[in-house]
């Protein structure tokens, strides 16, 4: 029984690793599960997956998201994978499929916007169509303002409003973290506050960094020093109890699931340790366990 289901804390699991992968964590107390692809879907088969993975989570958990993480931009394949996952979420028990949104190597954000509208706009209709939101990772992938590089243009607060005004659509919206803002130096609390009441925040990755001001302040982000470094909640900079509080005083009804695999001292052997440890923190933080009111 979860009784703060108005936001579910739970991780991230490739969907070729399937129901075996979910089946040995979710005895941790991951309360969703957000699946992925990298690059194509390939052989998955996503219908038996979906019953695979469902009869596992029983009622102990849900599946938050599916993702399909390519260059839709780019690739005629990615375009037909993102039909795919949109038409088959409703599988999974979920409405919100995940992903890049894509880039044109070569092409400043501003002039790839073009051929993003003319893809998007029409992802946006299926979406809608199936009654599916879609959640833009804001991961940079090396890419920058005056070259969106090979992966995804939803890195900044810039190419979000451009993004929103070329395609203005109720379906399109942000699978938001700090981590990648903070990579920017951007600070996530402010912008959280800011973003959050315009519902465009479809789904939220649980992933932190941490950043070495000192190194900032004497060499700069281009100094060859390293400056910022991804953490696991619980491990980093931001104040996770302001991040949920923030989503809950803007009605924020969904999952925080946790992006591991990117820790620098919690990976490996420690990879589990560090996941569980956020697991653990991220439900402190949204305040404990679930005391109910007297009657």
């Amino acid at each position: 029984m979860i009784n703060h289901s108005d936001i579910r804390i739970g991780t991230l699991a490739s969907m070729d690793a399937g129901a075996k992968y979910v089946s040995q964590i979710l005895p941790h107390g991951f309360e969703s599960i957000s699946l992925t692809c990298w690059q194509k879907i390939g052989d998955v088969d996503l219908e038996q997956t979906a019953k695979e993975v469902l009869a596992v989570l029983g009622d102990k958990a849900v599946v938050s998201t599916v993702g399909i993480f390519c260059n839709p931009l780019q690739d005629a394949q990615g375009v037909k994978d993102w039909e795919r996952m949109i038409d088959s979420a409703k599988l999974f028990n979920t409405n919100i499929v995940s992903g890049f949104a894509g880039a044109v190597p070569g092409k400043s954000v501003a002039d790839a916007m073009p051929q993003f509208k003319k893809v998007w706009s029409e992802l946006a209709k299926r979406a809608e169509a199936n009654g599916v939101r879609i959640a833009f990772e804001n991961c940079e992938m090396g890419g920058w303002w005056h070259d969106s590089g090979q992966w995804n243009v939803a890195h900044s607060p810039t190419a979000w409003e451009m993004m929103f005004n070329d395609v203005p659509s109720p379906a399109i919206g942000l699978e938001w973290e700090p981590c990648h803002q903070m990579y920017s130096l951007i600070d996530p609390i402010p912008q959280l506050r800011k973003l959050a009441p315009t519902g465009k925040i479809f789904h939220v990755h649980g992933k932190d960094a941490t950043i070495a001001w000192e190194v900032v302040r004497a060499s700069g982000i281009r100094g060859g020093k390293p400056y910022v470094w991804h953490r696991s909640p619980g491990f980093g900079d931001t104040n996770w109890t302001d991040v949920i509080s923030i989503l809950r005083m803007n009605k924020y009804q969904g999952t925080i699931d946790i992006e591991g695999w990117h820790d620098p001292v919690y990976k490996g052997e420690l990879e589990m340790t560090g996941q569980v440890h956020a697991l653990n923190y991220l439900k402190h933080c949204r305040g404990g366990p679930y005391v109910a009111n007297p009657k």
